[in-house]
């Protein structure tokens, strides 16, 4: 399976995250799943790319010409598709992912997550996100679509391309549904 991974490439953030980070890519790589990610060397990112090559993994990395630029390309990657923008990035990265998983992140792994279901709930495709919630991280975003869904401006069947699991036991499960 190709898992398409959304996440911060920042460093200085929970411990935690990094551990989980690197557990659930070494799942992949152990189980022969292919990582499709932003092909960056920083934060999470650069943990998953780690993890899953490491393990025998194959990482797809769909690299903006401005992460390349700058030398923040991870050498983990083993296919480099460059794109011009994270727009391209975002439309390779759906193309090439059968799923896709979003760990903790910030603005760009939102816009990554809105993308993705966005485009699902009008009949572009049917690929679900899933939230990795390591710790509650997804918590506020789930209580503010909850609010949304509510006041009835997400229309219903929302919650079925956006999917929500509190541990990696959950997170297989799901993907094993997906594969």
């Amino acid at each position: 399976m190709h898992i398409g991974v959304f996440c911060s490439a920042n460093a200085d953030i929970d411990a935690d995250f990094f551990e989980l980070t690197r557990r659930f890519g070494e799942w992949m790589g152990r189980n022969g799943h292919t990582l499709v990610f932003g092909g960056c060397n920083l934060g999470l990112m650069e943990c998953v790319a780690r993890a899953v090559h490491e393990a025998g993994g194959l990482c797809i990395g769909a690299v903006p010409t401005i992460v390349e630029k700058g030398g923040r390309t991870s050498d983990h990657v083993d296919v480099k598709i460059m794109c011009d923008n994270l727009s391209d990035r975002k439309d390779i990265m759906l193309a090439k992912s059968d799923v896709l998983v979003a760990l903790p992140g910030g603005v760009g792994t939102l816009d990554e997550i809105f993308t993705v279901v966005a485009s699902a709930s009008i009949g572009y495709h049917r690929k679900r996100v899933i939230l990795y919630n390591m710790k509650g991280f997804w918590n506020p975003l789930l209580t503010m679509l909850d609010s949304m869904k509510q006041s009835g401006v997400i229309r219903p069947g929302f919650e079925d391309q956006l999917l929500v699991a509190s541990t990696q036991d959950e997170l297989v499960e799901m993907l094993s549904c997906e594969g």
